[in-house]
C-alpha cells in the first residue's frame, strides 16, 4: 500500500480531544490504525492487563482506557475534533462510490457504467462520474506487455548447460508410496528429463543436490 501523505489530526477519545502527530494516509487502507510502538516512542507508557489497555500521558495521568474485543484487538471510538478539521481530507463520497461500483463490475470502464445507468440497464445503480484518481488495479492489468519471442535468441551448445526444472503436485489422489510431487529436470540441449517423485515439496532441494552429481558424473565434469 502506497502512503500518499503524512500530517497531524485531532481527535477526540471519550470526550477528551487528542493530537495525533506523524499520521500516515493511505487510500487503499479500509481501518484506522493506531500503533502502541509509537505511542510509546513519544513518551506513552502502555499498561495491558486483563483484557484491557490503559494510554498513560506523563503530564495529564490517564487519557485513553479500552477493552480487548474480538481478534485480541483493542478498538478506540475517534470522531474528529469540532472546527478542526482533518489535514488529510479523503476523497469526495461521490468518487467512493463510483469506485465501488467500477469494482462491483470487475473494472468496467466508466462510460460502460454510464450507459448502464441511463439505460436502467441495473436496478440500484446511480448515475456515476468518471473519478479524478486512476484506478491502479485497471493500470497494471491494462499495462502493455511484450509478447513472448517463439525463438531463442541464445541456444545451448553443450549438454548440461542449461537444465530446465520444474514441479507439479500436489496431486491427488497420491501414489501407491504416498508421492505427491513430480519434480522434472531437462536438458536444453539433448532434450534429455529426469523425473523424480516427491512426498514433499520440501524435498526438491535434496533431489537437486543428488541430481546434479549424477548428471555430472556421468558427464565427466
Amino acid at each position: 500500500m502506497v502512503v500518499t501523505a503524512k500530517g497531524s489530526i485531532r481527535v477526540q477519545i471519550n470526550g477528551i480531544s487528542h493530537v495525533i502527530s506523524d499520521v500516515y494516509y493511505v487510500p487503499e487502507l479500509k481501518t484506522n490504525l493506531l500503533s502502541l510502538g509509537q505511542l510509546q516512542e513519544k513518551g506513552l507508557a502502555i499498561l495491558i492487563q486483563n483484557g484491557t489497555c490503559k494510554i498513560f500521558y506523563p503530564d495529564r495521568g490517564l487519557i485513553i482506557h479500552t477493552t480487548m474485543k474480538g481478534n485480541r484487538m483493542f478498538y478506540l471510538s475517534a470522531s474528529i475534533a469540532p472546527k478542526h478539521p482533518l489535514c488529510l481530507q479523503a476523497e469526495d463520497v461521490s468518487e467512493k462510490e463510483t469506485q465501488l461500483w467500477h469494482s462491483r463490475f470487475e473494472h468496467l470502464n466508466y462510460k460502460g457504467l454510464s450507459t448502464l445507468a441511463s439505460k436502467q440497464m441495473v436496478l440500484g445503480l446511480p448515475s456515476l462520474k468518471s473519478p479524478k484518481t486512476i484506478c491502479t488495479t485497471c493500470l497494471v492489468g491494462k499495462q502493455h506487455r511484450d509478447s513472448i519471442p517463439k525463438q531463442s535468441s541464445w541456444k545451448t551448445s553443450t549438454k548440461l548447460q542449461l537444465i530446465h526444472a520444474d514441479i507439479c503436485g500436489p496431486i491427488s489422489p497420491p501414489s501407491h508410496s504416498n508421492k505427491r510431487y513430480v519434480l522434472s529436470f531437462i536438458d536444453d540441449y539433448s532434450r534429455k528429463a529426469w523425473i523424480y517423485f516427491l512426498h514433499e515439496k520440501s524435498e526438491a532441494i535434496t533431489v537437486f543436490k543428488s541430481f546434479k552429481a549424477c548428471v555430472e558424473k556421468e558427464a565427466g565434469i
